[in-house]
């Protein structure tokens, strides 16, 4: 009877040995807790923990990616937009992610949407289409503030979509091709602008030497007649009819 005891209690204390065996994993760590307080942070490896008197949290410290719900925003240039985003993150202090949130994943999560809404709620429709790696960065920035009370680094946050309704996506093309249009006519007119600097530049070069009038008269005149689908009538000027008249009294001279 004494052997069948002994063994009976060899055997429990096996048991209960082999139930406060713990293996954790290279990214896992176990915040271990010694009559409801917390003791130490265990891991990776194997791990023993005393049934009955210590407890053990198993915390994974990879890296987390979440979407955050699509979001309903009002612009700051009041424009309804619905918005979603990603979010990376990971635990960096085990004991801090255990004791100070009663569930970092949701905590982190509805941090987020409520950051993402408040962010993009101060800008307009345009910045939210054109700078969205601004954007990232300041709610990254935001969110990182205030969950490094947690043990928690969120390393990037990245805005997926920014829908929009129907009529505001006509609104902005009408937006669009004006402003093209107005491009196009600032182009122009700086064209025009430019174009007729050079004219003034030509004109006061020509009219300063009027020898160089005479022989672009002469180019525009050769240009013309190589079109010879049409009838050209022009004047002489003056100063050429003289220079001819010279010519001809020279010739005629004995």
């Amino acid at each position: 009877m004494f052997e069948f005891s002994s063994l009976t209690l060899v055997l429990l204390v096996v048991l209960l040995l082999a139930s406060g065996l713990r293996i954790l994993r290279e990214y896992e760590r176990g915040v271990v807790f010694m009559l409801g307080r917390f003791w130490k942070v265990k891991g990776p490896g194997l791990v023993i923990v005393v049934p009955g008197v210590q407890q053990m949290v198993r915390v994974d410290l990879r890296t987390v990616v979440f979407d955050v719900p699509s979001q309903d925003v009002i612009s700051r240039d009041n424009v309804s937009v619905k918005v979603n985003a990603v979010v990376y993150f990971r635990v960096i202090d085990p004991a801090r992610a255990i004791l100070q949130v009663e569930d970092y994943l949701v905590a982190t999560s509805q941090l987020a949407q409520t950051t993402l809404r408040a962010v993009l709620g101060k800008h307009e429709l345009d910045e939210m289409l054109a700078e969205r790696e601004r954007l990232n960065q300041d709610i990254q920035q935001l969110l990182d503030a205030q969950t490094d009370a947690w043990g928690i680094k969120v390393s990037n946050v990245e805005i997926k979509h920014v829908d929009i309704d129907e009529s505001m996506v006509r609104a902005i093309a009408r937006q669009a091709e004006a402003e093209r249009e107005r491009r196009a006519k600032v182009i122009h007119a700086e064209g025009e602008l430019q174009a007729s600097e050079k004219l003034l530049a030509a004109a006061d070069i020509l009219a300063a030497r009027p020898q160089a009038m005479q022989l672009r008269y002469l180019q525009t005149l050769t240009s013309i007649a190589g079109d010879k689908s049409s009838t050209i009538v022009f004047p002489l000027p003056a100063e050429l009819m003289g220079l001819l008249a010279r010519g001809g009294q020279a010739d005629k001279a004995p």
